[in-house]
């Protein structure tokens, strides 16, 4: 980013930037998740759910499509999609049992 010209990037300087933003997002929702655990004494299974589709979107971007099968990138796909019907069971179920129990 410091060289010239300076703040123009490339397409591999941005994906890589971002790559590196979304790693630094992945450490920091890690670090928490363990002390959440350790403080409320469960697991909260939307927190996984979404650090796993970040791992799965930094995968996607830092993936150099040219150099990876079509196979693979069915499953990628696949994976991504049971990843965010996951997520948004859960999230449903949570906001299911908020209405019922409003005391929590």
């Amino acid at each position: 980013m410091i060289t010239p010209p300076v703040i123009l990037l490339e397409i591999h300087e941005l994906q890589d930037n971002f790559g590196l933003f979304l790693l630094v997002l992945l450490g920091i929702e890690l670090i928490s998740t363990p002390q959440t655990y350790l403080t409320e004494k469960e697991i909260h299974v939307e927190v996984v759910f979404a650090l796993a589709l970040i791992a799965v979107g930094r995968k996607v971007i830092v993936l150099d499509v040219k150099e990876i099968s079509s196979l693979s990138l069915i499953g990628i796909a696949a994976i991504i999609l049971f990843l965010s019907i996951g997520y948004f069971l859960v999230k449903r179920v949570l906001r299911g049992k908020e209405l019922q129990d409003p005391e929590k």
